[in-house]
């Protein structure tokens, strides 16, 4: 998915599957768009021109109030649930 659609107050759930030899695990969160983009992780040990890895991240707002940060990869999955409406 392209994440330069995603806008603060937009509801989604985000899947990421973790590849396993015992066989595949998925795990689901569902919550409100704070912020979503490029940002440095804290990598000292990144070997990139600036000395950093640049990861996709989305800021969440769960149903339950509590903050969360994703890191996006290849087996992530986003789907828009909506604009600003628990469902």
């Amino acid at each position: 998915m392209n994440t330069q659609k995603l806008q603060p107050g937009m509801r989604i759930r985000v899947t990421q599957t973790i590849h396993r030899r015992d066989g595949d695990w998925h795990t689901s969160v569902t919550g409100e768009v704070l912020s979503c983009g490029q940002e440095k992780t804290g990598s000292w040990y990144a070997h990139s021109p600036t000395g950093r890895l640049i990861l996709t991240r989305i800021h969440l707002r769960k149903d339950d109030g509590e903050l969360t940060s994703i890191n996006l990869d290849e087996g992530s999955r986003v789907e828009i649930l909506g604009v600003g409406t628990r469902t």
